[in-house]
């Protein structure tokens, strides 16, 4: 990421005066925040939310927990549980906890999509192992009130992403070691 900051940096510099909008001050000067930041209403809420949108579109998970956010908590604007869904499930893949955490609570409680406690634990426990103890508690409250059939399906999705995750350490380990994976050590 710091390669597209230093590249789109250079190509602002390159363009000179003609890359630069009139509405926008030159990019050496300015002063505003360049992180999306948890978003509030204020006289600088439109141009924060137009900086989270860019970055969120970035790929930036920290932006795209913040929309998430944003829609979920209906900020100067309808909830809307879709939106708020599409912007935690994009920071999740990225390993964003609280993103984590809030759509997992979505999927508890039915947020924009049908309840599913087993996708919930799932996501709350992933949650969890990414460093969100509120996760981990939520997650043991959910646990009690799921049924056999549904803690099952959970415990066969989190076995199944452990053990590629641990094939996945492995192959780096032994790739970083320089050996043949098929080799016994």
């Amino acid at each position: 990421m710091k390669v597209a900051y230093l590249t789109l940096f250079v190509l602002a510099l390159a363009g000179g005066a003609a890359g630069v909008r009139a509405e926008e001050p030159p990019l050496l000067i300015d002063a505003g925040p360049r992180h999306c930041q948890p978003l509030q209403e204020g006289p600088n809420l439109a141009a924060n939310l137009e900086l989270c949108i860019r970055q969120a579109e970035l790929g930036h998970a920290e932006a795209q927990y913040q929309l998430g956010n944003y829609w979920y908590d209906g900020l100067l604007v309808k909830t809307d549980f879709e939106q708020a869904l599409h912007w935690y499930e994009q920071a999740s893949l990225q390993g964003h906890a609280e993103a984590q955490y809030r759509l997992g609570l979505m999927f508890a409680n039915g947020e924009g999509v049908p309840v599913n406690r087993s996708q919930a634990y799932v996501i709350l426990k992933m949650s969890a192992i990414n460093g969100s103890d509120t996760a981990f508690d939520a997650s043991d409250l959910l646990d009690a009130q799921m049924t056999r059939d549904e803690r099952k399906q959970a415990d066969d999705v989190l076995s199944h992403i452990f053990r590629r995750y641990l094939r996945y350490i492995q192959e780096q380990n032994t790739h970083e070691q320089g050996r043949d994976p098929r080799l016994p050590r």
